[in-house]
């Protein structure tokens, strides 16, 4: 085996993640596999999944809570300020996020398949650099430039990105 196709091999499989046949799936925010139970609801044996988590976004509110209101004599003078006490918390402004999405199994991503990612990214303005077919640095992130203009913040390309470029085939319906 020569240095190249077991490169190519290895970046693919990083691309590309486990599959639902072999038990496993992986997170596109940070490569780990994740147990094929965590899985998103009904999907189909044969299917391969990424998964991109956003933490929550916790921020410290600071507010004044009256304790005691103003004393106010009957001809409308103020006999005692109110009280105020200052409370310091921790609020979730925005909820941790977990977004499952159906990426290309391994077994369909090839050097040519590669090649052509990297064609249709460059096309776009995604891409700059040879055409290789190898998924290097630069292609994943042309990848994540690609898909983060589509509302996915992931390096590993999904279906729904793939199709848009025009390298899958839109099922038709009968």
């Amino acid at each position: 085996m020569t240095i190249r196709p077991f490169i190519t091999a290895l970046a693919a499989a990083v691309l590309v993640a486990g599959c639902a046949e072999n038990g496993t799936v992986t997170s596109a925010a940070n490569i780990d596999p994740i147990s094929l139970a965590t899985a998103p609801p009904g999907a189909a044996p044969g299917t391969c999944w990424g998964k991109t988590i956003t933490p929550a976004v916790v921020e410290t509110v600071t507010r004044k809570v009256q304790l005691q209101p103003a004393q106010i004599s009957s001809d409308g003078r103020v006999q005692a300020p109110p009280i105020y006490k200052t409370e310091t918390q921790q609020e979730v402004v925005k909820p941790r996020r977990e977004s499952w999405y159906e990426i290309i199994c391994e077994a369909q991503v090839t050097l040519d398949f590669i090649a052509s990612v990297q064609r249709a990214l460059d096309a776009r303005g995604f891409y700059r650099g040879p055409i290789t077919g190898e998924l290097d640095m630069r292609t994943r992130a042309a990848i994540g430039r690609y898909q983060q203009s589509e509302g996915l913040d992931s390096k590993v390309l999904s279906i729904a990105a793939a199709r848009k470029l025009g390298l899958i085939a839109v099922a038709q319906p009968a």
